[in-house]
């Protein structure tokens, strides 16, 4: 067990907020966790009350971009237990992007223990309606205040979050990219870096002004293959069959893909993870084999898509029939909120002792 020093706020936030409308990511619990890294070791952990930390103008992560982030959720039970969704697959994912962006490894009790410690004090922030969570934002960043692109000598890593709802408050009207490129192979698109999204901005927001959520994002060299949204991993049923980009060093290894991969297998579907041309998704939306589509990923959970665009096209499908989607999003859900039976041992309930501290 560490020894994180605990702090706690004076006056909590908690009776202001409205749980029936949070704006997504707008709204956070009242603590946060610290731990600073240093001559080779993690040091000083600590709970304090959330706010502004003090930053060097010269702070490594600002100019050089070594920082990376994890997004996971806890909920409450309708038995008032408190459920993880998988977050070692998170400290795994953490750590591996770490390794990329050559950042130090955090140990998983450190990660553990913190996240417990801190659920503990902010428990009363996890919404207990139904589709709501606790989202929860782990991330890592180079603390140095020098200006040198070498990697940091100093991090830090820090556990904060906010109370949320629905993230997509209506069906996805996505478009296909044929020009900006998020990704190349040997880059950096398989980890959950801060650069990653500040790239994707700028091509998303155009096509936000013409009524897209989002960019359905393609290969880099030939823009022919799909790749991932710019916050989720995408599936297509086709024909009948489950089918999803591969992990191929270009996109994220999203923690939903995987679960809702391993529970399409379980109910009997074909599944296929492997390339997916632009002219083969197109096709089969002309033809009615493409029968529905959907983008994964922990703000998201499962969203369905209504329309995709390519090259100024619309093909719209009728989510009405999106049974499937449906029944996925619904089994995965129960699982998370401990409604039914987890049979791939995802779920981690967070002991009582740590949620009276």
């Amino acid at each position: 067990m560490h020894n994180f020093s605990v702090t706690k706020t004076t006056k909590s936030r908690l009776g202001d907020v409205d749980f029936d409308v949070i704006p997504f990511g707008r709204i956070f619990a009242d603590h946060m966790f610290i731990i600073d890294y240093e001559d080779g070791e993690w040091k000083n952990g600590r709970i304090q009350p959330y706010g502004p930390i003090p930053l060097s103008p010269a702070l490594s992560a600002m100019h050089y971009g070594q920082a990376i982030f994890e997004g996971m959720k806890a909920y409450r039970t309708h038995d008032d237990r408190i459920l993880l969704f998988r977050p070692l697959d998170n400290h795994k994912r953490l750590n591996i992007s770490a390794e990329r962006m050559c950042m130090p490894q955090l140990p998983e009790d450190i990660f553990m223990e913190a996240l417990e410690l801190w659920l503990g004090i902010d428990s009363d922030w996890i919404p207990s309606s139904d589709g709501s969570a606790l989202y929860i934002r782990p991330f890592m960043i180079a603390t140095d205040d020098y200006l040198g692109v070498k990697p940091s000598n100093k991090y830090s890593f820090m556990i904060y979050g906010c109370p949320v709802n629905a993230y997509y408050t209506s069906h996805l009207r996505i478009r296909i990219e044929d020009k900006y490129v998020r990704a190349a192979q040997g880059g950096v698109g398989y980890a959950k870096a801060a650069g990653n999204y500040a790239a994707a901005m700028y091509p998303a927001s155009l096509a936000q002004k013409e009524g897209y959520h989002q960019l359905l994002w393609t290969d880099a060299l030939e823009h022919k293959y799909l790749e991932e949204l710019g916050t989720s991993n995408f599936f297509a049923i086709i024909n009948g069959r489950l089918i999803t980009p591969e992990i191929n060093g270009t996109i994220l290894h999203g923690i939903t893909r995987d679960s809702v991969l391993a529970l399409a297998r379980e109910l009997g579907t074909t599944v296929e993870e492997r390339p997916i041309t632009v002219e083969e998704l197109l096709q089969a939306a002309e033809d009615g084999s493409l029968t529905e589509a959907f983008a994964t990923g922990t703000a998201a959970t499962l969203a369905r898509i209504e329309v995709i665009n390519y090259k100024g096209k619309d093909y719209t499908l009728d989510v009405d029939k999106h049974q499937y989607a449906l029944e996925l999003s619904e089994h995965l859900n129960h699982i998370k909120n401990g409604r039914i039976p987890d049979i791939f041992g995802w779920v981690h309930e967070v002991e009582m002792h740590t949620l009276q501290v």
